[in-house]
């Protein structure tokens, strides 16, 4: 009997579960590459300033922020996959 399960309360439902899926995984996304190419930068800084002796720590820096990156990603996707 119900030929269209996207209509009524149901579509206008995912309609806006879909759109603030999409939101916060874009704003999660932005936030994870912005504390990935910040750690890369620190990484740099440390080094040029430093020298070989500050190359671990800037190392360290870069992968926790990469880690960060890499974990908001991946929370982005789901949640742009649970509001589909």
């Amino acid at each position: 009997m119900d030929k269209n399960k996207n209509s009524g309360i149901t579509g206008a439902g995912k309609v806006v579960t879909s759109t603030i899926g999409n939101t916060v995984g874009g704003l999660t996304n932005t936030v994870g590459g912005v504390v990935g190419a910040a750690s890369r930068g620190i990484r740099e800084t440390v080094t040029g300033a430093t020298g070989g002796l500050g190359k671990p720590l800037g190392d360290g820096v870069t992968n926790i922020g990469t880690g960060v990156e890499g974990g908001a990603a991946s929370v982005a996707k789901g949640v742009k996959d649970a509001g589909e």
